[in-house]
C-alpha cells in the first residue's frame, strides 16, 4: 500500500510501498479517509523526540485517522467492517499517513455523526490534548478562570470551546484578525499578542495551557493565583512524565533537568507546573463525539491537502497563518 514515510530523521517525507499493516487480536483495520496533520509530526521527522519516543526509519508517520473499518481482529467485540470511526494510534503504533492503518481497538471511537471524515480527522489529539489538560489535568470547575495561549491553533481553538463548556471565564492570546472568530468559540477575552502583553492584562488564573513553552511559560505562572496550575504542552518534560515513559535513569535526570528552572519558579510563586504528553484513548473520544454531536464542540480545518501533497501539509502547518487544523484526505 501507499504511505508517507520517515526513510531519515530531518529528511523529507517519502512516498513509499510498504506491507499492509498486520492486525493483532484487538485491532481495528481502518481504510484513511484523511488523516490530520500535528506538530508532533514535524517533531517526530526532525527526531526531536528520540531520547523519549524513538521511532527507528523507515516508520510511516502520522498520529490522527478517520476513516472506514475495514476488519477486525478475533477479539474485538465493539467494531465491524463497515463502521465509520476516528482515533489517535497510541505511540510505536502511529502511521495515519498511509491507506490503511491498523489500531488497537482502545484508542478507537464511533466517529461523529454530524460531521465529515475530514472535520473528524481533525480532532483526536489536539481534542484528547484539551480533554486532559481541561478536565483530567486541571480539573476545571464553573467560575474559574482559564487562559489558553495560541488560541487560533489546533489545540487552543478546540480547548477554549472545551474550557467555556465547563463553565470556566476564559482569555486566549491570538492575533487581533483571530478575536471576533474566537469570540464566537467562546472566548471572553482575547489578548493580541503583537501589542500586549498579556502579564500585565490578566491575574488571579486557576489555570493556563500553554503551547508555546520557554519566555511564555514563564510569564505565565505570574498570571496565576495561589494553588493556580500551569501545563504545559510543547514543554519541558518534567520528572513526573520521565517516569511515566519508564525511561533510563540517566534520561530521566537530563528530562529533570529540562525542567528544574520552570520548576523552581513555580514553587516559589506557590503554584504548580506540569508537563502533558497527552495518551491515546478511545473513551474519551466517545465523550468528544457525543459534544461534537450535540452542538457543543466544533473542529476548525485551517487547511486540506490531498495525499499526495503530505510534504507540503507538514510544511504548511510549520508557516502557520491559517485557524485550526491542516488535513490530509485520503488516497
Amino acid at each position: 500500500m501507499k504511505a508517507f514515510v520517515v526513510q531519515k530523521y530531518k529528511e523529507p517525507l517519502q512516498l513509499a510501498e510498504v506491507p499492509e499493516p498486520s492486525v493483532g487480536d484487538r485491532d481495528v483495520l481502518i481504510k484513511v479517509q484523511a488523516a490530520g496533520v500535528n506538530q508532533i509530526d514535524e517533531k517526530i521527522r526532525e527526531g526531536a523526540f528520540k531520547a523519549f519516543l524513538p521511532y527507528k526509519p523507515a516508520f510511516t508517520l502520522g498520529h490522527d485517522v478517520a476513516g472506514t473499518v475495514v476488519r477486525v481482529g478475533p477479539q474485538v467485540r465493539n467494531f465491524k467492517a463497515g463502521d465509520s470511526v476516528y482515533a489517535r494510534p497510541r505511540d510505536h503504533r502511529i502511521g495515519t499517513f498511509a491507506e490503511r492503518v491498523a489500531v488497537h481497538e482502545d484508542d478507537v471511537a464511533i466517529a461523529p455523526a454530524s460531521i465529515s471524515a475530514i472535520e473528524a480527522a481533525s480532532l483526536p489529539l489536539v481534542a484528547l490534548t484539551a480533554w486532559q489538560a481541561l478536565v483530567v489535568r486541571g480539573q476545571v470547575k464553573g467560575g474559574q478562570k482559564v487562559l489558553i495561549h495560541a488560541g487560533g491553533g489546533g489545540v487552543g481553538t478546540i480547548a477554549i470551546q472545551i474550557a467555556k463548556h465547563l463553565g470556566a471565564y476564559v482569555a486566549t492570546t491570538a492575533s487581533a484578525k483571530n478575536a471576533d472568530f474566537l469570540r464566537e468559540l467562546g472566548a471572553d477575552q482575547i489578548i493580541d499578542y503583537r501589542s500586549q502583553d498579556f502579564e500585565q492584562e490578566l491575574s488571579g488564573f486557576d489555570l493556563v495551557l500553554d503551547s508555546l513553552g520557554g519566555e511564555n511559560l514563564e510569564k505565565s505562572l505570574r498570571t496565576l493565583a495561589p494553588g493556580g496550575k500551569a501545563i504545559g504542552i510543547t514543554g519541558p518534560p518534567d520528572p513526573a512524565f520521565a517516569r511515566k515513559m519508564g525511561l533510563n535513569p540517566i534520561v530521566r535526570l537530563a528530562l529533570a533537568g529540562m525542567s528544574a528552572k520552570v520548576r523552581k519558579q513555580a514553587k516559589k510563586l506557590g503554584v504548580a507546573y506540569e508537563f502533558l504528553f497527552m495518551d491515546a484513548s478511545g473513551e474519551q473520544l466517545r465523550e468528544i463525539a457525543a459534544l461534537i454531536d450535540s452542538g457543543i464542540l466544533r473542529p476548525v480545518i485551517g487547511k486540506t491537502f490531498a495525499f499526495d501533497e503530505a510534504p507540503q501539509a507538514l510544511g504548511a502547518l510549520a508557516k502557520g497563518g491559517f485557524r485550526g487544523k491542516v488535513v490530509i484526505t485520503g488516497a
